[in-house]
Formats: C-alpha cells, structure tokens, sequence
C-alpha cells in the first residue's frame, strides 16, 4: 500500500492506494534554475520572430501591458518589472497602462494585486481592471466564425500591445496563454461567449493540448492579430509554480513554441483506461471553486474507462464559482436534458457558463462523479449531480463500492498539468 499526495488549496491530500498507474507531467525533470528572473531575462533577450520589447516601443507614445487576474498563478513578479523596464528603455516618456485580463471573471482586488505585483508596482504604475461588462469597448471587426471581436479600448487605442502569462494544457483552447490575453482576457462579455459556444466546446478538436483544427483557438488567435497582441512573455511553471522555462517575442510564433516545449513534458499515455480514475485540480489558486475543477476532471475523464468512476480534490475556498453554472446542474432533470438543451442553443444566444456546465453535463452523463471538498459544500456538490466526501481516501471508498474491490485505478496528481493521449 503506498501513499500518494495530492496537490489541495494551500496543502495536499492524502491518498493510500494499492496497485494503480500514476500518470504525472515531467515539469520537474527540467533543471530547477536559481534564478527565475534570468530565466525571463534571457527569453527577452533573445525573442521568436520579434525585436526585442525596447525596439517595439521606439517611437510609441503609449503601451498597454495586459497581465494575468487573481485566477492564474503567473509568477508576474519575475515578468511584469522586466517588461516594464525594457519599454522604458526604448522609450523613456511611453505612458504604460496595466490592464488585467479578468475575461469574465470578477474583478481582481486590490490586496491581490499586490501579491502578484508586489507594492512598489502597484503604487507606481497606472493599472485598470477589465470589465467585460463595463469597461469602455471598442469593435475591430468579425472573427471567423463570424463573431464580433469587440475589446477593451484601451487596447484598441494603444500605440503598442504587449502581455504576459503562462502556457499550460487548457481543457478546451488547448494551451493557455498567448493569444488568451486578448481573448477572453480583455474582449467584451458578447465576444466570450461567442467564442465558448455550444458548437465550439462540442468540437472534438476543442480539446487539452490541440490547436491545430481547434474553432476555439482559431478565433483566439484571429483576436489576438486584429487586437494587434505584438509581444508577450509567457513562462512554464513546474509543480511548486516556480519559471521553468519562458518564451518572449511575436504573440503567436513565441505562444507556439512554448506550447511545443511544453507538450514534450505533458503528454502521458495510460497503458490502460482506468475504472476509477482519481485527480486534483493543481491545488490554489487553480482550485479556488468548482467551477475550475471542471479542468481537472475533463483530463480525469479523458483517461477512463466508459463508465468509470472520477475522483476529484479541490479546496474551493471561493465556493461554487458562478451562480448560473450552479443553477444550471442543480435545476436539471438529468446531465443528458440539460446537453440537448445546451446543444440548441446558437452562438448568438449563449449565455455565461454555459460551457463550464456543458463540459461537467457531458462528464456527468459518461461517468459517476466524486467529489472531494469542504463540508460547506456537500449540499451544493449534490443538487450539482455528483456525489461529495469529506477526503480522498473517503472518496475512493465510495468509488470501490460502485466499481468493485479489483478495479483498475488511475491517479493523476495534477489534472490540469498534464494531457492524456492514447498509447
């Protein structure tokens, strides 16, 4: 009997678990480096397909810098000055504005931007907070699936557009990052939900780790052209969310290899579907609500068996994460009523969260689900379809009782680190 440990909020879980397939990432087989600001430093130093960030604001009497929200573990702290401090150097006078990329997430407080910032940048420079309902918006024209891409104006009018972030697998655009600042990041509450239809998230392309084909990515990138996204630095964080690896120069080019890099590390092939399948959702802040533990459960469900029983840990110190996603699961008949619904909807009528639950709708029809929280969420877990435990080791008890003492486990220690693909 061996113990597993499982990433949950600001600590682990605990898991023992006989004979089963442990399916992990190789992030931490990349050399930890000392010094995670040089690590960025040498990506800005030598960008892909791009001048270097001082050559690109020569001559630019503004910038908009859009950074990531309180819902992402960027470590902007080794970014965002090194950014700052090369637009300066192109140009000593270019008035910088930080815009965060909130898509249609609540906005981000002030005490947490001072954690990703840090003070000295959070008096200093000028930063505004999107809000995709709210703030001034600006249309650049159709996307091609026909879609209006409608962005914050500040970017529309910005002489130079640049952002950071971080590349992970994304359980539908099929990597984060890149081209994921202009879109979701800072377009209007129309444009998003355009681009997460109900054709789209049903896509088989829409899927972890795929961009080629994908519908989703596809009107992202087109986004982030007309948006005129010129530069970015985006980083590959490892388990303890520490710069493992970064990427700087041209929006798409550099998105682009750093996904590539990244896959090399991520893809895991099981030798075998599993009949319980077990994950967590990367613990905090990517475990903050429910509502983000959908990704996790989608790679979970992506190595099960048909049928097979998905454990998931989350700490959801937020709650549900969306009261529409809630009532959604909680009002249905059935995960199968509410897909045929789903699936009538057009793109021109999709409605907020409405893909978060069609994803967890579809996982919920394939699979019996067991979620591991807070007791504070018992009630809700259940009205939601899915069955609640205190822990995992509950939670896997649950899962042989409906599956069998001899079935075949799977773990995932981190299902939002990794993508599943078969042998």
């Amino acid at each position: 009997m061996g113990k597993l440990s499982l990433p949950y909020g600001r600590s682990r879980q605990e898991l023992t678990a006989g004979a089963c397939e442990v399916l992990d990432s190789h992030i931490q087989d990349l050399p930890k480096c000392a010094d995670e600001t040089a690590v960025v430093r040498a990506a800005m130093e030598a960008p892909i397909g791009s001048p270097r960030l001082r050559e690109l604001a020569a001559g630019k009497k503004t910038a908009v810098l859009i950074i990531s929200d309180h819902t992402r573990p960027v470590p902007s702290r080794h970014i965002v000055p090194l950014m700052l401090q090369e637009l300066r150097e192109g140009n000593p006078d270019i008035r910088v504005t930080l815009l965060v990329a909130t898509g249609c997430h609540r906005g981000t407080l002030r005490e947490e931007l001072e954690h990703k910032l840090g003070g000295d940048i959070l008096e200093r420079e000028r930063i505004v907070v999107h809000d995709c309902d709210a703030s001034p918006m600006t249309d650049m024209g159709v996307l091609p699936s026909g879609a209006r891409l409608i962005i914050n104006s500040l970017v529309a009018e910005s002489d130079l557009v640049v952002a950071e972030g971080f590349i992970e697998p994304h359980f539908f655009a099929g990597f984060s990052g890149g081209r994921k600042s202009i879109l979701p990041g800072v377009c209007s509450r129309t444009t998003v939900l355009g681009n997460h239809c109900a054709a789209f998230i049903d896509s088989p392309r829409a899927t972890m780790g795929t961009l080629e084909g994908n519908p989703i990515n596809r009107d992202m990138e087109a986004a982030a052209r007309m948006g005129r996204l010129a530069y970015i630095v985006n980083v590959v964080i490892d388990a303890e969310k520490r710069v493992v690896a970064a990427f700087a120069g041209d929006a798409l080019k550099a998105h682009h290899t750093g996904c590539a890099f990244l896959r090399r590390y991520c893809v895991v092939r099981p030798e075998r579907p599993g009949d319980i399948v077990v994950t967590s959702n990367g613990g905090a802040p990517l475990d903050q609500n429910v509502y983000q533990a959908v990704k996790g459960l989608t790679t979970a469900a992506s190595a099960a068996a048909p049928g097979a029983a998905l454990i998931i840990c989350a700490a959801c110190a937020d709650g549900i994460g969306g009261e529409a996603f809630y009532q959604a699961l909680r009002g249905c008949d059935s995960a199968s009523s509410l897909l045929k619904d789903i699936r009538a909807v057009p793109m021109e009528r999709t409605v907020p969260d409405q893909w978060q639950y069609q994803i967890l709708a579809r996982i919920i029809e394939d699979h019996p689900v067991i979620f591991a929280t807070r007791p504070e969420l018992r009630t809700a877990i259940g009205e939601m379809k899915m069955t609640y435990a205190p822990s995992l080791e509950e939670a896997l008890c649950l899962a042989r009782g409906l599956k069998g003492e001899n079935a075949r486990l799977t773990v995932i220690p981190d299902g939002v680190s990794v993508i599943v693909e078969p042998a």
